[in-house]
């Protein structure tokens, strides 16, 4: 009896085995049929120079510039209330030593409103550049969801298998020129942007 349930066993497992290879067989056969196999002559490739793209794609540009006047805004902002809180401090200094304040009440009181003062100062810098961050962040993403939604359309007429990333430092070791792509991307990025009105 119990030699009978191994033996079943043995053909169930069997079985399974026999029928999860059927299938993946199956997969790769469908698999090898869908896709072009890498060295086929079907296979296109090209590449784009992602510095190249950046230094030429004016709406990647265009939000620099915002950018880099955004944080020199902030900057500004922080370095004249930093000067004034730092000629308050100066003044409070003077004051007490020269016994400028009425009474030792008056001084610390003055003393707790430049340190409550130093630390909004504080606080407001972690703001700006946190919002900064937090922009620089959302126009990441956007220069990427552009670049990927024209490189959709590009690539229905061009019928490229692989478009591949390369910056200096990338892992693409060599490329015939034959295979960069970038200018054409380029172009065809600020062919359909249309630059904000200036402010």
């Amino acid at each position: 009896m119990r030699k009978t349930k191994y033996i079943l066993n043995a053909i169930a497992a069997f079985a399974l085995a026999f029928f999860f290879s059927q299938c993946a067989q199956k997969n790769e056969t469908a698999a090898e049929s869908a896709a072009p196999v890498a060295g086929s002559t079907n296979m296109k490739i090209a590449y784009v120079e992602v510095d190249s793209l950046l230094t030429k794609y004016r709406y990647w540009n265009d939000l620099n510039e915002q950018m880099i006047q955004k944080e020199e805004n902030i900057r500004t902002t922080l370095n004249e209330k930093a000067k004034e809180l730092d000629g308050e401090m100066r003044e409070f200094q003077r004051k007490i030593e020269n016994n400028g304040f009425a009474s030792r009440e008056r001084a610390e009181q003055e003393n707790a409103r430049l340190l409550q003062k130093q630390r909004d100062l504080q606080q407001l810098q972690e703001k700006l550049y946190t919002e900064l961050q937090a922009e620089n962040q959302k126009n990441s993403l956007q220069l990427r969801d552009s670049i990927n939604s024209f490189l959709k359309i590009y690539n229905q007429t061009k019928g490229y298998s692989l478009i591949i990333s390369n910056t200096q430092l990338d892992n693409l070791l060599f490329a015939d020129k034959s295979l960069d792509i970038t200018q054409e991307i380029v172009d065809g990025l600020n062919a359909r942007y249309t630059p904000a009105e200036k402010k």
